[in-house]
């Protein structure tokens, strides 16, 4: 396991900006966070996580603005457009219609892009300081449980995080569900 004191968010931040993975809580696991518009940090995460990079990634971010660059919300019905808006910040994820500025290297075989504002602190915090929103992924290695706390994680994973920001979960039972937003329909 890695010995680092956690950083805060701004330390966290700089992080990111510097092309950097930060470990951090989130509303019911660890996660990996990382700059996404950075193709570089973003195959590293996936490649420490050996994840596909077809599956895509979610967005995290501390308000709807920061999702702005991401998110097609045109082309969103008004009244999806209210229900989202209803539960954010929250734990709810949405796969919703992206902009063309979203890389392919985060939608990944999608058409859409995977988003949520937090309201959990830290993770809130990190997306606060970095101005933006965030890669967030669970700190685990493809098909392995999350991880519900620091100590928990892979020692591979562990080693190989830049940072690890300071902080708790939020107590949720399992990661945030994540639902279709044209259809509403639960995909996990």
């Amino acid at each position: 396991m890695t010995s680092r004191t956690p950083a805060t968010a701004e330390a966290a931040a700089a992080v990111l900006r510097a092309g950097g993975i930060v470990a951090h809580p989130t509303e019911a696991v660890w996660g990996l966070a990382c700059d996404p518009l950075q193709e570089a940090a973003v195959m590293r995460l996936l490649a420490l996580k050996q994840r596909e990079p077809g599956k895509g990634l979610i967005l995290a971010a501390a308000s709807p603005a920061q999702l702005d660059a991401f998110v097609d919300w045109e082309a969103l019905p008004g009244a999806r457009r209210g229900e989202i808006a209803a539960g954010w910040p929250g734990p709810h994820t949405w796969v919703v219609p992206a902009t063309a500025a979203v890389p392919a290297w985060i939608r990944g075989d999608h058409a859409g892009v995977a988003v949520r504002v937090s309201a959990h602190p830290p993770l809130a915090a990190l997306c606060a300081a970095f101005d933006g929103a965030v890669v967030s992924t669970s700190a685990n290695r493809a098909g392995a449980p999350p991880p519900r706390a620091f100590e928990a994680l892979d020692h591979a994973i562990a080693a190989g995080v830049d940072a690890v920001l300071e902080g708790a979960t939020g107590g949720l039972e399992r990661p945030t569900a994540i639902r279709d937003a044209l259809t509403g329909t639960v995909l996990r």
